[in-house]
């Protein structure tokens, strides 16, 4: 690549990122402020909690359907076009939730959720969008960037949940349905946001760039006395093993997270400790999710990213045995384990994230990204769904120590995997 193109590459990049953190800042206040009251709404309209968890499973099941919509449009249309539309039809179904609040319309409350999902999955899919045009070493870096952004909008949309109620009651809308009202309008604004000024958009140029280079590797190999030099060029890799490494880290992450982050508030409040005990545990494992990320991408691009996925099991594991072995009453050890927790899957989404860009290559790339988080959306549900058996059958602790056993089970998978790719390495004198 010329000086001049390698200048434009780090221009472009710079004004993506930028552009990215404004829409992930909106998209994590859409997700939180939403995800806060669902399930409250839910019960409420149904008069009833036994159906209160379906608003999670309906996120989870509209944000698959959403990564694998968002990653294929990508792959075609570019970035600025998937991650518009994705979060575009996460603000409509925020705008459906409160239609169907004031309606009382249970159906379309359902419906509505479903398409809310999208912003969720949109949110996650945008972190890749960083990493286009980013210099292998700095992948990492750039998916961390994008991650921590999210945590702005994360936090401040839970703490708009009241003065949100206090507006909707005054427009004549349920409370619960308040947060609905900024999901909404964050949603719509990343979108547009993204729309207006992803230009140019980082997959196309990046997709352009690298047809430049394999033509002009082409006609490097085409030149004459190339026999000469007395070197042949290295065996093409076989990048779908790392995108499979990748998605294994982050599924696999994502369970054992899931899995004991859902059943901790019901823990927590059969041993006596209260709502106020319950919010400050998951909002400290919310924060440990995504404020690592900035450290976090430095260590993956320094020290790579299967040592790091290994890093990331051992604290997923000392998670699990932490949570294992506190008692139930005691506030500051669970707090110890979810923070635990929380920083395992950090490392273990930007380490898999990283994993997966590497592998892949233009021509695949976005369409290879949505069909791995629609994996990770579906293992999301899978633990939620399996924690509540797991525990009912036995307890909370084994619970916990199973999730980080999980988790331990990617130490075996990444050693056969560094040992399979310096087995096929050619010998070096």
């Amino acid at each position: 690549m010329t000086q001049a193109g390698a200048q434009q590459r780090a221009q472009v990049q710079r004004r993506t990122l930028t552009v990215v953190v404004f829409s992930q800042i909106l998209g994590g206040a859409g997700l939180a402020a939403g995800v806060t009251v669902g399930a409250l709404l839910a019960q409420e309209m149904l008069g009833s909690a036994s159906l209160a968890g379906l608003p999670i499973a309906l996120f989870t099941v509209g944000s698959a359907l959403a990564a694998f919509t968002v990653g294929r449009v990508s792959q075609r249309w570019g970035r600025r076009i998937g991650l518009s539309i994705g979060f575009s039809a996460g603000g409509l179904g925020a705008l459906g939730v409160v239609a169907a609040a004031v309606a009382d319309q249970v159906p379309l409350l359902f419906l509505a959720l479903f398409i809310y999902g999208s912003g969720t999955a949109t949110n996650l899919q945008a972190r890749y969008a960083g990493t286009d045009l980013a210099p292998e070493s700095r992948r990492a870096t750039a998916i961390s960037i994008a991650m921590v952004s999210t945590t702005l909008g994360a936090v401040a949309g839970p703490n708009l949940v009241e003065p949100l109620g206090d507006l909707a009651t005054r427009l004549g809308i349920p409370p619960l349905a308040g947060p609905f009202l900024l999901a909404a309008a964050a949603y719509l604004a990343a979108g547009a946001i993204l729309f207006v000024f992803l230009r140019p958009d980082p997959f196309l140029l990046a997709r352009e760039l690298a047809e430049v280079e394999a033509a002009d590797a082409a006609t490097a190999e085409q030149a004459p006395g190339i026999e000469e030099t007395g070197s042949a060029p290295p065996p093409a890799p076989r990048p779908e093993k790392g995108a499979y490494i990748g998605a294994t880290v982050m599924v696999l992450t994502q369970i054992a997270m899931v899995a004991i982050m859902t059943m901790t508030p019901i823990h927590m409040l059969a041993h006596g400790h209260g709502l106020g005990s319950v919010g400050l545990v998951i909002g400290l494992h919310v924060g440990a999710m995504w404020l690592p990320s900035l450290v976090t991408g430095v260590l993956v691009d320094r020290f790579g990213r299967i040592p790091m996925s290994v890093v990331a099991a051992v604290i997923l594991l000392g998670a699990g045995l932490v949570g294992a072995v506190a008692p139930g009453d005691s506030l500051g050890l669970l707090i110890l384990a979810l923070i635990m927790l929380g920083v395992g899957w950090n490392v273990g989404l930007i380490a898999g994230t990283a994993l997966v860009v590497d592998a892949t290559v233009p021509e695949n790339r976005p369409r290879t990204q949505g069909g791995i988080d629609v994996l990770i959306a579906l293992a999301g549900a899978g633990g939620g769904a399996m924690s509540g058996m797991v525990m009912s059958a036995t307890s909370f602790e084994q619970l916990s120590l199973g999730g980080g056993l999980l988790a331990l089970l990617l130490i075996p998978v990444l050693f056969w995997a560094r040992r399979s790719h310096a087995g096929a390495a050619p010998a070096t004198s």
